[in-house]
């Protein structure tokens, strides 16, 4: 199976709007972000960034990918590769999606694929799905942190 696709959400007691001011603020992820741990620019769509992440099990790396889609508010893809097309490929997404009272349903997930995909198989299935639960929970700690300290 050259395919994994793994996708983590989670409630955030915010608006978008609120939760959006957290998700866009690139440069504070080193305040409380346990897995993106910084960005070199503010994504731009149809640009490169490079992302410095740790994974749960402390292992780091730096991620060159290319903004696929930018849509403030709504949503941030990214895909980044393993030296070459075709070997290790990721289409990474977060999806912000209004929900009907007041809060906002975050979504995280990605698609990988490629030739390398089933020798990696267990660090998708463990560590990489791990830093998205962990990275969605600090998230809605912030935000919901945030908004209360607001009311």
């Amino acid at each position: 199976m050259r395919k994994i696709d793994i996708e983590k959400q989670i409630n955030i007691n915010a608006t978008v709007e609120q939760v959006w001011q957290v998700f866009s603020d690139f440069k504070a992820y080193t305040e409380w972000s346990p897995t993106i741990l910084f960005l070199t620019a503010a994504p731009q769509q149809g640009e490169s960034t490079t992302v410095l992440l740790q994974q749960p099990d402390g292992k780091k790396m730096t991620m060159h990918p290319k903004v696929l889609q930018l849509v403030e508010m709504k949503e941030l893809r990214w895909r980044g590769r393993l030296l070459l097309p075709g070997l290790f490929d990721g289409e990474h997404y977060f999806i912000l999606k209004p929900l009907p009272n007041g809060t906002t349903l975050f979504i995280q997930g990605e698609h990988f694929d490629g030739l390398l995909v089933p020798l990696l198989r267990k660090m998708i299935l463990g560590p990489t799905q791990r830093g998205f639960e962990a990275f969605n929970q600090a998230l809605k700690r912030k935000v919901e942190e945030q908004v209360t300290m607001s009311l």
